[in-house]
């Protein structure tokens, strides 16, 4: 894993890449002749750029992005978990568990009070009491589990803004 981080650094993000980038943030589903056309290359030389980008890690995927609440989960937690230490193995363990659980969207290691940030999708309160009792609570290492209920949505970016002074 490393290594792969540092061939991400390597790859130094020039204007081009950078408008290739925050076009496809725009438009995911954009074709190559399009995008070609918007950064001003020729499609080959936007398809080796974006093959480029794809191998290096800078574009991980590409994704619809889903409402939660349309396909009728109306509840977003945000869990807090504490763990009984930060070995390595205890690490491991909560977090191949965690992978498992189909209701979490994210879920990031943390420095601080509490070793991992979840955010949990449920169609309900009783829905999350389930996930919380089958899920959560039968995590290995888990000694401490703190909830909170977002009441509403403000921001959720799924684009980044591209700095200029990255060319």
């Amino acid at each position: 894993m490393g290594q792969l981080l540092q061939e991400k650094r390597k790859l130094a993000l020039d204007r081009i890449d950078i408008a290739i980038l925050e076009a496809l943030q725009k438009d995911g589903r954009m074709s190559n002749a399009a995008l070609a056309e918007k950064v001003g290359l020729s499609q080959s030389a936007c398809s080796r750029r974006l093959e480029n980008l794809e191998k290096s890690g800078t574009i991980r995927g590409y994704h619809a992005q889903l409402s939660n609440a349309a396909l009728g989960h109306e509840i977003t937690a945000i869990v807090h978990i504490s763990l009984s230490g930060q070995f390595e193995k205890t690490l491991s363990d909560f977090e191949t568990a965690i992978k498992r659980c189909p209701n979490v969207l994210s879920c990031h290691l943390m420095s601080g009070e509490y070793d991992y940030i979840l955010r949990i999708a449920a169609r309900d309160l009783s829905d999350y009491e389930r996930i919380h009792k089958e899920w959560l609570s039968a995590m290995p290492h888990v000694t401490k589990i703190n909830s909170s209920f977002a009441l509403r949505e403000v921001v959720d970016r799924t684009a980044l803004g591209l700095r200029p002074d990255l060319a």
